[in-house]
């Protein structure tokens, strides 16, 4: 059944990759005492504040139900503050708290630094750029196959 073979999953190099990648992520969020999918919700934050919690979740590709438990330990640790909309009781806005703002400027230097470990010669930085574009479209298209 060559369909079940490992090296003929066309998911398993995207899995791999994401995996790989987040692991480079790690010592550099371990230095900022957060997780990936809790630095992923301070770069939503950090482009657009005060989102509801439905906003947020989207921009993600996450169900509000995932998302959830992730900003109530942020709130512990400090980093937002999540209070329901004056208008609308329904929706829960989430704010930066000031440490949470003020993580933003020890988090810049993160993208340049991974880029700056991958050594010239090794990966084509052009070709990753495309491959980028690439995913953003793959991503976009299966997101409308598959609605939530």
């Amino acid at each position: 059944m060559e369909q079940l073979k490992l090296d003929n999953q066309i998911c398993f190099p995207f899995y791999a990759a994401s995996r790989l990648i987040i692991r480079a992520y790690q010592p550099h969020l371990d230095k900022l005492g957060i997780t990936y999918p809790q630095y992923l919700v301070m770069l939503v934050l950090w482009e657009q504040d005060r989102l509801p919690v439905n906003d947020i979740a989207q921009k993600l590709i996450l169900n509000t139900n995932t998302v959830t438990p992730l900003l109530k330990r942020m709130e512990t640790m400090g980093l937002i503050q999540r209070e329901k909309s004056k208008e609308d009781e329904r929706k829960v806005l989430v704010t930066l708290t000031q440490k949470g703002k003020e993580m933003e400027a020890a988090a810049a230097g993160i993208p340049e630094a991974l880029m700056q470990s991958v050594t010239p010669g090794e990966v084509d930085l052009e070709a990753l750029e495309k491959l980028k574009a690439q995913m953003q479209g793959l991503v976009a298209f299966l997101e409308k196959q598959n609605p939530k």
